[in-house]
């Protein structure tokens, strides 16, 4: 599928899909505890889908309600899977489930699509082997498809947090080991996603200790208690809203965040507004409203997921926009600084990758025929481009768009954009 737009006056009012990283962890806490959960409110795309149906070859008992799903949960003890788990393109999916296999006595195999089996596991398979388990890739190159057995213990590990989903398995994991268990990271990107999952333990009661968010002290012999959670709306999806406000001139109002939430891509709208748009909080919603853009230097280590919208407003702003130390950002669905950096060059963007990060200068792009690369994120990103642009601006591979937001382009052409897919 195609996404064809065209230059739009921007103007809506819009209500913001159920976080992902908030469902996907609700869906794994509500599999373990003990009783009926409700999560409602949770985003309902092709990544949930994949989190619910590993949570079920796990022994899930799962129905749909008015508002979301209620969830019998195992009691903390998850079942031996009937058949292989294929995550599809959900990295987080895969990243916790394996924690999980480390917890049941016979092997567990992982498996997803080309991407997801591209994608680093090795520092979870070495945290389960570190902790009595027994976990390997099937290719041995540290990606899926991967095996593990349990049934791991607890106890001492090194962990590298190049992606902070390899630390979120543990500790969702972990308080289910018989023994206690210390993580030593030797390095942690992404801290706004570990301080969702401690929110989760935090509520569900769960015993630990966060030293810096350098050492982590996980009490074990611990027992997940059943839950009712409203699930947040999604700021990383609000991002490509808030930038495309920003480099339109147009004005766009997002009704149900929660700034109180920790969700890290919070952090656009202050980025946002560093950059010259117009940002008001009031009880109807946050409001945000374009303006002459300037670039800034961003350290967005906290926030990979907005690196490819970041990358689009910094076309759209005077001087330059450093977007730096966020080497992670390779290593998601694609590469997306070597990806934003090839598909705006299409579009005649002054754009320079660096190791880790780009510097984006003021650019006169064009519309041009661009490739999403099958990753959500840069789908969407290139979109709001073309929004913006006089002419017909071609993105392809936009199916990918439903992995996190299936209704983007609804939510586009509420906000004036024309936006129309094509197959």
């Amino acid at each position: 599928m195609k996404f064809i737009v065209n230059k739009s006056k921007i103007n809506g009012t819009i209500d913001i899909p159920g976080s992902k990283s908030h469902t996907i962890r609700a869906l794994f806490f509500a599999s373990l505890a003990d009783g009926e959960s409700k999560v409602l409110k949770p985003l309902i795309s092709e990544d949930a889908t994949s989190a619910v149906k590993s949570c079920e070859a796990f022994g899930l008992k799962i129905k749909k309600i008015n508002d979301g799903f209620a969830l019998d949960g195992l009691a903390n003890k998850p079942q031996l899977p009937e058949n292989i788990i294929d995550v599809g393109n959900s990295g987080t999916t895969l990243r916790i489930a394996l924690g999980t296999a480390a917890l049941i006595d016979g092997y567990t195999v992982f498996t997803g699509d080309e991407q997801i089996r591209n994608r680093l596991v090795e520092p979870v398979i070495s945290a389960i082997n570190n902790l009595g388990g027994f976990a390997a890739t099937t290719k041995n190159n540290g990606k899926a498809p991967a095996i593990v057995k349990g049934v791991a213990k607890g106890g001492f590990t090194k962990l590298d947090g190049v992606s902070s989903q390899f630390l979120t398995s543990l500790l969702i994991n972990c308080p289910l080991m018989e023994h206690d268990t210390t993580i030593k990271m030797i390095r942690l990107n992404e801290i706004p996603y570990v301080d969702i999952t401690l929110w989760w333990l935090s509520k569900l009661g769960i015993k630990y200790e966060n030293q810096d968010y350098k050492t982590f002290y996980i009490k074990g012999g611990q027992k997940y208690k059943s839950f009712s959670q409203v699930i947040p709306a999604d700021f990383s999806s609000a991002t490509f809203f808030i930038v495309l406000a920003a480099i339109s001139g147009g004005k766009i109002t997002i009704t149900n965040l929660d700034m109180t939430d920790p969700q890290g891509d919070k952090l656009v709208l202050k980025i946002i507004e560093d950059m010259g748009a117009k940002v008001t909080y009031s009880k109807e919603g946050i409001t945000i409203e374009g303006g002459n853009l300037k670039g800034i230097e961003v350290d967005a280590n906290s926030i990979p997921d907005a690196i490819p919208a970041l990358a689009v407003a910094g076309c759209f702003a005077e001087g330059e926009t450093k977007l730096l130390n966020v080497p992670q950002a390779r290593l998601k669905e694609t590469d997306r600084i070597k990806v934003m950096f090839e598909e705006l060059t299409k579009m005649g963007a002054n754009i320079e990758e660096l190791p880790d990060g780009l510097i984006i200068r003021k650019s006169n792009l064009k519309p041009a025929s661009v490739n999403g690369r099958k990753d959500h994120r840069v789908v969407m990103a290139l979109s709001l481009a073309g929004l913006c642009l006089n002419g017909e601006t071609i993105i392809d591979t936009a199916d990918a768009a439903s992995v996190t937001f299936p209704n983007f382009s609804e939510l586009i052409k509420i906000c004036g954009g024309n936006i129309r897919s094509v197959e």
